[in-house]
């Protein structure tokens, strides 16, 4: 028997890193919001690397904080080693990863979510979206109740009708042995929309008790820890900081796998799901790189106060006796214990292209979706997209203009222009090489490319946003100094250069020019500097970056404003595609399911060719010029 409940602005399905971020948005911006999990343990759960950050996810993180989110403040509050990856390179590609402590990051962020004004946490399994006239009215749980909402964001994960699978033993829960949500697949699909089914993997968890070290390289963490979240005070987290270690898969290694490669379920054809190509299995690497003698496996803690380690590089479906010949062939691991087998899960989730780039589906109003749901991997990927459905089911109940963030402004609005424009075959992961204006999108500024529009929503405080325009106001004033300082050619100059390798002058030069120098930088030349302000480590470096890469940068800001002139184009939405005789029929199908808001976003999709998108163009312009008329 139905039983309806209290009623709530909007209702959040899940409580992983999608939905943390939802709820909290909505319910920082003021609107009475309930956040539905199978298990209150599993807020925030890392079922997988317990890290945060990495290449182009780094960047999510920090895009996630500058709006307003949660998540870079809690790896902050909870990680036991911190690098920044890829210094070698320039700052595009500079990313943050932190390794947290999994147990203290899910209880950090349940408690931030227990005590958040107008925010409900509640255990319970949703089996249906209630919608009247197209339009979402409630949740149900599978007790009966029924709670009324004007909006619901899904942040479903890898739980619906999940199954775990190692080797031959399947077990139908979710991650960590949780229970799966085994029916609100089937009311999805009773309402029209489209499911798939994909899958993912983790490797097993080691006592660390049985690892030897000694035969393994250590991987330290940074002297200097810099924070996620632009918010945190970097002298308030530097800290002693855990050990990672790397060794390698042989070849002992790669022959007991291809020897057992029926008893994998991903080769035996027992798994049904599409798995991720950029984070393989084991078998994988070892069947599609046949060739390489290794495969690096870092081998990484889970926690202050647990000795389980987590086994990076070797996630496996392969069965339990397997695993542990497998494992055992690689140095240090020669006696290792597992505490849980490596295991594949298959999962329920959709085809993002039913969705608005404000992660709406277009067939039901108010209904919105984030992370791992939408065809997407990684904690990173999820919480991106979980802020910005919740942001846009705010404002959605608020009659404000909903936020859709572009491929020039931001890595999540890459991700999710991916995602509702694409046909994704397989879990989608963030890389830098998906980014076209990657110079641009830098993690290091993403405050100054974001904050001001977090404020605009209302996730960013009136003092955070007035320390940022401090912090531009200060870049451009040390910006101004350097280019006009005269460094003359005397002989203190030219003996600074000469010892960093540098060309010696001719004539003086401003200190802007010697900056650009590969070989100086700002930090190097304080020696010639004698007046420099004492600024903050981050303006300093935004004023080397800006000049030093100042050709490139502008280079990509005229690229952004022909990006946008197409992106300004808009589509009317009311268009019958059918009618276009010019297109081919391809084209007409994959704009009529797809129904892009631009020739931008058209111009993106696959099947989509420039000869369409000319036609569309005329047909547009003869669309408007009819409708003027009349």
């Amino acid at each position: 028997m139905n039983f309806v409940y209290e009623a709530y602005d909007v209702a959040v399905v899940g409580a992983g890193h999608a939905g943390c971020e939802a709820a909290l948005a909505c319910a920082r911006l003021g609107l009475k919001t309930i956040v539905f999990t199978v298990s209150v343990e599993s807020i925030a759960l890392m079922p997988c690397n317990p890290n945060i950050g990495g290449s182009s996810k780094g960047h999510l993180v920090r895009e996630i904080d500058a709006l307003g989110g949660e998540m870079g403040k809690n790896i902050d509050r909870t990680f036991i080693q911190s690098k920044m990856l890829n210094t070698s390179k320039g700052p595009a590609v500079h990313s943050l990863r932190a390794q947290a402590d999994k147990m203290a990051y899910s209880r950090s962020m349940r408690m931030v979510l227990e005590n958040t004004e107008n925010l409900t946490v509640k255990q319970a399994e949703i089996v249906d979206i209630c919608v009247e006239d197209g339009h979402v009215s409630g949740v149900k749980t599978f007790t009966g109740g029924i709670y009324p909402c004007k909006a619901a964001v899904l942040c479903t994960g890898t739980y619906l009708n999940a199954r775990c699978l190692c080797g031959e033993a399947i077990t139908y829960t979710g991650p960590n042995g949780l229970k799966a949500a085994c029916s609100l697949s089937d009311a999805l699909r009773a309402k029209g929309i489209n499911m798939v089914r994909f899958k993912t993997g983790t490797p097993a968890r080691i006592d660390g008790r049985t690892v030897d070290y000694s035969k393994m390289v250590p991987q330290k963490g940074d002297e200097r820890v810099v924070p996620f979240s632009f918010a945190t005070d970097p002298d308030s987290i530097q800290k002693d900081q855990v050990l990672c270690y790397l060794t390698y898969t042989n070849e002992d290694t790669h022959r007991i796998i291809r020897e057992n490669l029926d008893r994998s379920p991903i080769y035996s054809g027992v798994i049904e799901g599409t798995g991720p190509r950029y984070c393989p299995s084991i078998e994988d690497k070892v069947v599609k790189f046949a060739d390489k003698k290794r495969h690096q496996v870092f081998i990484e803690p889970e926690g202050l106060y647990t000795n389980e380690v987590y086994i990076d590089g070797m996630s496996s479906s392969l069965p339990e006796d397997i695993q542990y010949r497998m494992y055992r062939t690689v140095p240090g691991l020669e006696n290792a214990r597992i505490v849980r087998n490596a295991y594949a899960i298959e999962y329920d989730c959709i085809p993002a292209v039913q969705l608005t780039p404000a992660l709406e589906f277009k067939k039901i109003k108010g209904l919105f979706s984030g992370g791992q749901f939408n065809g997407s991997s990684g904690y990173e990927e999820a919480g991106a997209q979980g802020l910005i459905a919740g942001i846009n089911a705010a404002m959605e109940i608020l009659g404000r203009k909903q936020v859709v963030l572009s491929r020039s402004q931001a890595y999540i609005g890459v991700l999710i222009d991916d995602l509702v424009t694409k046909d994704i075959q397989e879990p989608y992961r963030m890389m830098t090489s998906r980014a076209e204006y990657r110079l641009l999108l830098r993690q290091d500024n993403a405050d100054q490319r974001l904050t001001e529009l977090g404020h605009e929503i209302g996730l960013i405080s009136d003092e955070r946003y007035r320390h940022l325009l401090e912090k531009e106001e200060m870049i451009k004033a040390e910006t101004r100094r350097v280019k006009k300082l005269i460094i003359g050619a005397g002989a203190d100059v030219q003996k600074f250069l000469a010892d960093h390798k540098s060309t010696p002058l001719k004539t003086g030069t401003t200190l802007g020019e010697l900056i650009r120098r590969p070989e100086l930088g700002y930090a190097v030349l304080s020696d010639l500097d004698r007046e420099r302000p004492d600024l903050p480590q981050e303006v300093w470096q935004q004023v080397e970056i800006n000049i030093k890469y100042e050709g490139y940068i502008s280079r990509q800001l005229s690229q952004v404003e022909k990006f946008k002139k197409m992106e300004n184009k808009l589509i009317p939405q009311d268009i019958v595609y059918a009618d276009i005789s010019g297109l081919r029929i391809e084209a007409r199908q994959k704009l009529d399911r797809i129904k892009p808001l631009s020739i931008g976003q058209a111009s993106r999709i696959a099947g989509v060719t420039p000869a369409d998108i000319s036609v569309l163009l005329i047909y547009i312009m003869q669309w408007n010029h009819s409708r003027h008329n009349s």
